[in-house]
Protein backbone atom coordinates (compact mmCIF):
# COMPACT_ATOMS: atom_id res chain seq x y z
CA UNK A 1 0.00 0.00 0.00
CA UNK A 2 3.22 2.41 0.62
CA UNK A 3 4.76 1.61 -2.51
CA UNK A 4 1.51 2.13 -4.59
CA UNK A 5 1.65 5.52 -2.74
CA UNK A 6 4.26 6.57 -3.63
CA UNK A 7 4.13 5.86 -7.59
CA UNK A 8 1.11 7.33 -7.46
CA UNK A 9 2.56 10.51 -5.99
CA UNK A 10 5.83 10.47 -8.58
CA UNK A 11 2.90 9.71 -11.35
CA UNK A 12 1.27 13.13 -10.26
CA UNK A 13 4.70 14.40 -9.29
CA UNK A 14 5.93 13.97 -13.46
CA UNK A 15 2.60 15.08 -14.83
CA UNK A 16 2.38 18.13 -12.99
CA UNK A 17 5.60 19.00 -14.25
CA UNK A 18 5.28 17.77 -17.54
CA UNK A 19 2.41 19.51 -18.37
CA UNK A 20 1.78 23.35 -18.48
CA UNK A 21 -0.68 25.65 -19.82
CA UNK A 22 -0.97 28.05 -22.19
CA UNK A 23 -4.22 30.71 -21.49
CA UNK A 24 -6.13 32.24 -24.44
CA UNK A 25 -4.07 35.90 -24.57
CA UNK A 26 -0.49 33.84 -24.10
CA UNK A 27 1.97 32.67 -26.59
CA UNK A 28 4.97 30.79 -24.67
CA UNK A 29 8.13 29.44 -26.25
CA UNK A 30 9.56 26.12 -25.72
CA UNK A 31 13.32 25.93 -24.38
CA UNK A 32 15.57 22.73 -23.74
CA UNK A 33 18.33 23.38 -21.75
CA UNK A 34 17.73 27.12 -21.93
CA UNK A 35 17.97 26.36 -25.74
CA UNK A 36 15.02 27.74 -27.77
CA UNK A 37 13.64 25.05 -29.29
CA UNK A 38 10.17 26.07 -30.30
CA UNK A 39 9.04 29.82 -30.98
CA UNK A 40 5.05 29.75 -30.85
CA UNK A 41 3.49 27.65 -28.34
CA UNK A 42 -0.28 28.63 -28.78
CA UNK A 43 -2.76 28.59 -25.96
CA UNK A 44 -3.83 25.28 -24.57
CA UNK A 45 -2.67 21.98 -22.67
CA UNK A 46 0.92 21.24 -23.61
CA UNK A 47 3.58 18.63 -22.97
CA UNK A 48 7.40 19.04 -22.01
CA UNK A 49 10.22 16.88 -20.65
CA UNK A 50 10.86 17.64 -16.85
CA UNK A 51 14.52 19.04 -16.01
CA UNK A 52 14.63 19.19 -19.68
CA UNK A 53 12.53 21.81 -20.85
CA UNK A 54 10.84 24.20 -19.80
CA UNK A 55 8.79 26.74 -21.26
CA UNK A 56 9.13 30.93 -21.27
CA UNK A 57 5.18 32.61 -21.44
CA UNK A 58 3.94 36.27 -22.88
CA UNK A 59 0.91 38.46 -22.30
CA UNK A 60 0.17 39.14 -26.25
CA UNK A 61 -2.30 41.83 -24.96
CA UNK A 62 -1.58 45.46 -25.02
CA UNK A 63 0.70 47.01 -22.47
CA UNK A 64 0.29 50.30 -21.03
CA UNK A 65 4.04 52.07 -20.10
CA UNK A 66 3.24 54.88 -17.72
CA UNK A 67 6.70 56.90 -17.11
CA UNK A 68 7.64 59.86 -14.90
CA UNK A 69 7.20 62.86 -15.61
CA UNK A 70 10.15 64.45 -17.27
CA UNK A 71 11.62 67.52 -17.82
CA UNK A 72 12.71 68.43 -20.96
CA UNK A 73 14.02 71.86 -22.58
CA UNK A 74 12.22 73.63 -25.16
CA UNK A 75 13.92 76.05 -28.42
CA UNK A 76 13.75 78.81 -25.81
CA UNK A 77 15.70 77.07 -22.68
CA UNK A 78 12.73 77.00 -20.85
CA UNK A 79 11.76 74.05 -19.04
CA UNK A 80 8.41 71.93 -19.41
CA UNK A 81 7.61 68.96 -16.71
CA UNK A 82 5.82 66.51 -19.40
CA UNK A 83 3.82 63.81 -18.21
CA UNK A 84 3.58 60.42 -20.96
CA UNK A 85 2.36 56.84 -21.56
CA UNK A 86 2.58 54.44 -24.19
CA UNK A 87 0.25 51.74 -25.27
CA UNK A 88 2.72 48.72 -26.78
CA UNK A 89 2.43 45.06 -27.23
CA UNK A 90 4.69 42.44 -28.19
CA UNK A 91 5.36 41.28 -31.78
CA UNK A 92 8.17 38.70 -32.30
CA UNK A 93 8.13 36.64 -29.31
CA UNK A 94 11.90 35.38 -30.23
CA UNK A 95 12.88 38.87 -30.50
CA UNK A 96 11.18 40.15 -27.72
CA UNK A 97 12.74 37.38 -24.89
CA UNK A 98 16.22 37.15 -26.51
CA UNK A 99 16.38 41.56 -25.93
CA UNK A 100 14.63 41.49 -22.88
CA UNK A 101 14.81 38.17 -21.26
CA UNK A 102 10.97 38.06 -21.43
CA UNK A 103 11.22 40.38 -18.86
CA UNK A 104 8.56 43.64 -18.70
CA UNK A 105 9.82 45.88 -16.85
CA UNK A 106 13.49 45.19 -18.73
CA UNK A 107 11.12 45.72 -22.09
CA UNK A 108 9.79 49.13 -20.59
CA UNK A 109 12.86 50.71 -19.78
CA UNK A 110 14.55 49.75 -22.92
CA UNK A 111 11.63 52.42 -24.14
CA UNK A 112 11.78 54.43 -21.80
CA UNK A 113 14.92 55.70 -22.52
CA UNK A 114 13.83 55.88 -26.61
CA UNK A 115 10.79 57.47 -25.96
CA UNK A 116 12.38 60.19 -23.75
CA UNK A 117 15.14 61.06 -26.46
CA UNK A 118 12.39 61.50 -28.83
CA UNK A 119 10.37 63.64 -26.69
CA UNK A 120 13.78 65.23 -26.01
CA UNK A 121 14.67 66.20 -29.38
CA UNK A 122 11.28 67.33 -30.68
CA UNK A 123 10.68 69.61 -27.94
CA UNK A 124 13.80 71.22 -28.60
CA UNK A 125 12.86 72.05 -31.82
CA UNK A 126 9.71 74.25 -30.75
CA UNK A 127 8.74 76.72 -28.37
CA UNK A 128 6.74 76.51 -25.17
CA UNK A 129 3.52 78.03 -27.18
CA UNK A 130 4.04 75.32 -29.78
CA UNK A 131 4.41 72.67 -27.86
CA UNK A 132 1.31 73.53 -25.41
CA UNK A 133 -1.14 74.89 -27.84
CA UNK A 134 -0.53 73.69 -31.55
CA UNK A 135 1.85 70.28 -32.48
CA UNK A 136 1.09 67.44 -29.70
CA UNK A 137 -0.18 65.49 -32.49
CA UNK A 138 2.71 66.11 -34.33
CA UNK A 139 5.03 65.38 -31.93
CA UNK A 140 3.41 62.29 -31.14
CA UNK A 141 3.23 60.85 -34.37
CA UNK A 142 7.58 61.52 -35.02
CA UNK A 143 8.12 59.74 -31.49
CA UNK A 144 5.85 56.85 -32.12
CA UNK A 145 7.96 56.60 -35.33
CA UNK A 146 10.72 56.88 -34.55
CA UNK A 147 10.37 54.62 -30.60
CA UNK A 148 8.79 52.04 -33.12
CA UNK A 149 12.44 51.62 -34.52
CA UNK A 150 13.86 50.65 -31.58
CA UNK A 151 11.07 48.43 -30.32
CA UNK A 152 11.67 46.50 -33.71
CA UNK A 153 14.84 45.79 -32.18
CA UNK A 154 13.10 44.16 -28.86
CA UNK A 155 10.44 42.35 -31.12
CA UNK A 156 7.93 45.29 -29.71
CA UNK A 157 5.46 47.16 -31.71
CA UNK A 158 4.62 50.98 -30.52
CA UNK A 159 0.62 50.87 -31.09
CA UNK A 160 0.65 54.92 -29.62
CA UNK A 161 2.24 57.67 -27.39
CA UNK A 162 0.28 60.03 -25.47
CA UNK A 163 0.59 63.29 -23.63
CA UNK A 164 -1.23 63.45 -20.50
CA UNK A 165 -0.39 66.82 -19.52
CA UNK A 166 2.75 69.52 -19.90
CA UNK A 167 3.15 71.63 -16.56
CA UNK A 168 5.82 74.64 -16.45
CA UNK A 169 7.51 75.09 -13.86
CA UNK A 170 6.45 77.61 -11.41
CA UNK A 171 9.32 80.12 -12.64
CA UNK A 172 8.14 79.92 -16.16
CA UNK A 173 4.25 79.62 -15.71
CA UNK A 174 3.77 83.34 -14.75
CA UNK A 175 6.09 85.01 -17.25
CA UNK A 176 4.74 82.71 -19.71
CA UNK A 177 1.17 83.66 -18.57
CA UNK A 178 1.33 87.21 -18.33
CA UNK A 179 2.82 87.14 -21.99
CA UNK A 180 0.01 85.40 -23.27
CA UNK A 181 -2.43 87.12 -21.66
CA UNK A 182 -0.53 90.58 -22.91
CA UNK A 183 -1.19 89.00 -26.24
CA UNK A 184 -4.53 88.36 -25.98
CA UNK A 185 -5.17 91.79 -24.79
CA UNK A 186 -3.66 93.39 -27.91
CA UNK A 187 -5.73 91.57 -30.26
CA UNK A 188 -8.40 92.13 -28.63
CA UNK A 189 -7.71 95.76 -28.64
CA UNK A 190 -7.11 95.72 -32.07
CA UNK A 191 -10.46 94.28 -33.03
CA UNK A 192 -12.20 96.55 -30.93
CA UNK A 193 -10.23 99.49 -32.63
CA UNK A 194 -11.57 97.55 -36.13
CA UNK A 195 -15.11 97.15 -34.44
CA UNK A 196 -15.34 101.09 -33.72
CA UNK A 197 -13.98 102.07 -37.24
CA UNK A 198 -16.60 99.70 -38.78
CA UNK A 199 -19.29 101.72 -36.69
CA UNK A 200 -18.64 104.94 -37.13
CA UNK A 201 -18.07 104.41 -40.97
CA UNK A 202 -21.73 102.60 -40.58
CA UNK A 203 -23.42 105.25 -38.68
CA UNK A 204 -21.73 108.46 -40.82
CA UNK A 205 -23.25 106.05 -43.80
CA UNK A 206 -26.27 106.06 -42.32
CA UNK A 207 -26.47 109.59 -41.43
CA UNK A 208 -25.75 110.90 -45.00
CA UNK A 209 -28.93 108.28 -46.34
CA UNK A 210 -30.89 109.51 -43.90
CA UNK A 211 -30.52 113.33 -44.67
CA UNK A 212 -30.79 112.16 -48.30
CA UNK A 213 -34.16 111.01 -47.59
CA UNK A 214 -35.36 113.77 -45.71
CA UNK A 215 -34.04 116.18 -48.30
CA UNK A 216 -36.29 114.01 -51.44
CA UNK A 217 -39.00 113.91 -49.09
CA UNK A 218 -38.64 117.40 -48.34
CA UNK A 219 -38.46 118.29 -51.78
CA UNK A 220 -41.64 116.19 -53.24
CA UNK A 221 -43.52 117.80 -50.71
CA UNK A 222 -42.81 121.30 -51.35
CA UNK A 223 -43.75 120.54 -55.07
CA UNK A 224 -46.73 118.46 -53.72
CA UNK A 225 -47.93 121.43 -51.55
CA UNK A 226 -46.33 124.12 -54.30
CA UNK A 227 -48.85 122.01 -57.16
CA UNK A 228 -51.87 121.49 -53.90
CA UNK A 229 -51.82 125.50 -53.66
CA UNK A 230 -51.64 126.01 -57.52
CA UNK A 231 -54.80 123.66 -58.19
CA UNK A 232 -56.43 125.13 -55.21
CA UNK A 233 -55.86 128.80 -56.04
CA UNK A 234 -56.93 127.98 -59.74
CA UNK A 235 -60.00 126.24 -58.47
CA UNK A 236 -60.55 129.10 -55.93
CA UNK A 237 -60.24 131.86 -58.53
CA UNK A 238 -62.56 130.04 -61.28
CA UNK A 239 -65.69 129.66 -58.37
CA UNK A 240 -64.88 133.11 -57.03
CA UNK A 241 -64.97 135.16 -60.70
CA UNK A 242 -68.30 133.49 -61.22
CA UNK A 243 -69.90 135.60 -58.81
CA UNK A 244 -67.62 138.63 -58.01
CA UNK A 245 -70.13 140.22 -55.51
CA UNK A 246 -70.30 137.08 -53.07
CA UNK A 247 -66.65 136.50 -53.01
CA UNK A 248 -66.42 139.88 -51.90
CA UNK A 249 -68.97 139.03 -49.42
CA UNK A 250 -67.24 136.19 -48.26
CA UNK A 251 -64.22 137.75 -47.42
CA UNK A 252 -65.80 140.59 -45.33
CA UNK A 253 -67.08 137.36 -43.34
CA UNK A 254 -63.73 136.05 -42.70
CA UNK A 255 -62.81 139.09 -41.70
CA UNK A 256 -65.02 139.83 -39.13
CA UNK A 257 -64.54 136.38 -37.80
CA UNK A 258 -60.78 136.55 -37.55
CA UNK A 259 -61.31 140.17 -35.79
CA UNK A 260 -63.70 139.63 -33.31
CA UNK A 261 -62.86 136.42 -32.45
CA UNK A 262 -60.82 137.58 -29.41
CA UNK A 263 -64.37 138.72 -27.58
CA UNK A 264 -62.32 141.74 -25.96
CA UNK A 265 -60.51 143.34 -28.98
CA UNK A 266 -61.52 147.14 -29.10
CA UNK A 267 -61.41 148.52 -32.40
CA UNK A 268 -61.18 152.47 -33.81
CA UNK A 269 -63.06 152.89 -36.95
CA UNK A 270 -64.51 155.60 -38.72
CA UNK A 271 -68.65 155.60 -39.12
CA UNK A 272 -68.18 155.38 -43.07
CA UNK A 273 -65.29 152.87 -43.20
CA UNK A 274 -65.54 150.43 -45.82
CA UNK A 275 -65.29 147.61 -43.15
CA UNK A 276 -68.59 148.18 -41.88
CA UNK A 277 -70.15 147.65 -45.48
CA UNK A 278 -72.25 145.03 -45.30
CA UNK A 279 -73.97 146.06 -41.93
CA UNK A 280 -74.60 149.38 -43.15
CA UNK A 281 -76.14 148.09 -46.23
CA UNK A 282 -78.93 146.11 -45.33
CA UNK A 283 -80.48 145.92 -48.24
CA UNK A 284 -77.15 144.12 -49.67
CA UNK A 285 -77.52 141.27 -50.80
CA UNK A 286 -74.72 138.44 -51.15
Amino acid sequence: MTRLAIIIAVVLLFISTAVYRVEQHQIAILLKLGEIVKDRVEPGLHFKWPLINNQATFDMRLQTLDSRPQRFLTLEKKDVIVDSFVKWRIRDVVRYYVSTGGNPEQAGMLLYQKINDGLRDEFGKRTVREVVSGERGTIMDIVTTTANERGEELGIQIVDVRLKRIDLPDEVSSNVYDRMRSERAQVARQWRAGGDKEAIRIQAEADKDREVILANANRDAETLRGEGDALATEIYGKAFGRDPEFYEFYRSLNAYRQSFNAGQDVMLLGPDSEFFKYFKESGGSP
